[in-house]
């Protein structure tokens, strides 16, 4: 069985294609926006600043764990027991989570 992590390396292509499938399927008045933005980042990508700021980005706002929040006056209000609220409201997404 093939690697599916090494199959997609090189997907999709310099067309936005995945195979067969794949492409910009958007209103024409975003065409020119998503040029930008392709130009954007491809000028960015080899940039250390801007992976270091992804990868920071990804890790405070797109990953797992979520935060959790010790609720200190809860815990002493239960009697000692720690309480920690898990807080999906501080995730980008909300509670909905980019895996």
């Amino acid at each position: 069985m093939a690697d599916s992590r090494q199959a997609g390396a090189a997907l999709p292509d310099t067309h936005g294609y995945f195979g067969r499938y794949g492409g910009r399927f958007v209103a024409e008045t975003l065409m020119q926006p998503l040029r930008e933005l392709e130009a954007a980042y491809q000028q960015a990508q080899d940039d250390p600043a801007f992976q270091a700021e992804l990868a920071q980005d990804l890790r405070d706002y797109v990953g797992r764990p979520s935060a959790l929040y010790l609720a200190e006056r809860w815990t002493r209000e239960a009697g000692g027991a720690r309480i920690y609220l898990k807080r999906e409201d501080l995730n980008h997404t909300g509670a909905h989570k980019i895996n």
